[in-house]
């Protein structure tokens, strides 16, 4: 008799957590029905609604998906993929369905290489708060490589209260930043990069704190960059390259202390560099070529001690290169091209250990190239002294003869040449022809050194 009543105890017990479970593997029908319609407008790979009936149930979902259980045991849709790898292709005449906002749950939104032909625009509809939406649940937006995505990025973006991540990459969008952006404070990733954006760098950026990615490469921006910058106390990459930026990098970056990317290169600043910028102790990565500065090269680089890679070509600086680079051991990457660099090579460039790639070319260097056989063994063709006229190599170091550094062989003094052919005797006072004498030289000579010069040009 016990044994009957504890089992039908259990059987009560279980009939009563039956409806939890039945609902624990179906979705709420208002919220799949607006699933089927997303997909159906989006993609042509299927009937949805006929081929995949439960698409959060176990062998009824697809690539792109993902669903969870929510605290009311419903399955709820928390991510969505379109355009890439396996995921649901993307019709031809696909425009924007900002119909996917009413599914109360999304958490992750995905649309590459979707949007190719039809423009469409982004939309964030004005809700009202009693009906489903997921402003309040999405964590990360992207859009990627969408050529027929137009239009200016909405004010309404400000709507994602939760936003971590928001990536509006390689499209076609226009007009200026909106300044509500700055109110998606949970944002940590901002990547706006390769689009036609135009305005300036919005100061109100400094309010997104929680930053650790600005990407806002490849657009049409003007204006300073603003000392507000400062303010991303967490930014990890900056990347401000391709645009028309113009002044000074504000002193504002020494508050940057975790950035170990910075890219400005392609714009029109000038100056000197910040003083603070030689604070960022944890810079590995500084690109900036492509831009009129015009000052001397500055040494305190050489405290950027963590630096992997620094690209300052096509620049106009100046002056000698500093011994201190000789300090940055961890350098892999270190190109000055097309510069007004004058003076000799710093002996100490040839122990960085870790350097690959090294190009000097098309300044005023001279001297002697003082790298050992193990450097330019290790660069190979990945050096690159061309168009330094004073520059020469050491005849006896045949270890040169590979590389192709584009310099030539100098003097038995060490004096660069050009050629090799003639050699300065200023301890005999007397000039020795090798061969042959160069007659616009000869004629020069002859008139400084009477009959030396005549005896020089009979030859």
């Amino acid at each position: 008799m016990a044994t009957f009543l504890l089992l039908l105890l259990l059987f009560v017990a279980i009939l009563s957590l039956l409806p939890f479970c039945l609902s624990a593997i179906t979705m709420q029908p208002s919220e799949k029905e607006t699933l089927f319609q997303v997909m159906d407008s989006m993609s042509p790979d299927r009937v949805w609604r006929v081929s995949n009936p439960e698409p959060c149930t176990s062998g009824q979902s697809w690539p792109g998906i993902e669903c969870k259980t929510g605290t009311d045991n419903y399955l709820h849709v928390t991510r969505l993929d379109f355009g890439f790898g396996l995921n649901p292709r993307c019709m031809q005449n696909a425009t924007f369905p900002s119909l996917i906002f009413s599914l109360p749950h999304l958490q992750s939104l995905f649309f590459m290489n979707c949007f190719n032909e039809r423009r469409t625009s982004l939309s964030f509809p004005v809700l009202n708060e009693s009906s489903p939406n997921s402003y309040n649940s999405l964590q990360q937006l992207s859009f990627k490589s969408n050529p027929s995505l137009t239009g200016k990025i909405p004010a309404e973006i400000s709507f994602f209260k939760s936003l971590q991540v928001l990536t509006l990459s390689q499209n076609n969008l226009s007009a200026k930043i909106p300044d509500s952006i700055s109110s998606i404070t949970s944002l940590i990733h901002l990547d706006l990069s390769y689009n036609s954006i135009t305005g300036t760098v919005p100061a109100h950026i400094g309010l997104l704190r929680n930053l650790a990615g600005l990407d806002l490469s490849y657009n049409s921006l003007s204006g300073s960059i603003p000392a507000s910058i400062g303010n991303l106390g967490q930014l990890q990459k900056l990347d401000l390259s391709s645009n028309k930026l113009t002044g000074t990098i504000p002193e504002a970056v020494r508050s940057l202390s975790d950035l170990s990317f910075l890219a400005l290169n392609n714009n029109r600043l000038s100056g000197k560099l910040p003083n603070g910028l030689y604070q960022l102790q944890n810079l590995q990565y500084f690109i900036m070529d492509d831009n009129p500065m015009f000052v001397p090269l500055p040494s305190e680089i050489g405290n950027l001690t963590r630096l992997q890679e620094l690209r300052l070509a096509n620049s106009g600086y100046s002056g000698s290169i500093p011994v201190s680079f000789t300090w940055l051991t961890n350098l892999s990457t270190l190109s000055l091209e097309n510069n007004k660099l004058t003076g000799q090579i710093p002996v100490g460039l040839t122990n960085l250990g870790k350097m690959y790639h090294l190009n000097l070319s098309r300044n005023m260097l001279n001297g002697v190239v003082p790298f050992n056989a193990g450097f330019v063994k290790r660069l190979g063709r990945n050096m690159d002294l061309s168009g330094n006229t004073g520059l020469c190599i050491n005849g006896s170091d045949r270890y040169y003869e590979r590389a192709d550094v584009g310099v030539g062989l100098c003097g038995d003094h060490g004096s660069s040449t050009g050629t090799g052919l003639m050699e300065n005797e200023s301890n005999s006072g007397s000039i020795r022809n090798l061969g042959i004498c160069q007659f616009r030289i000869c004629s020069d000579i002859m008139v400084v050194l009477g009959f030396w010069g005549v005896y020089c040009y009979l030859l």
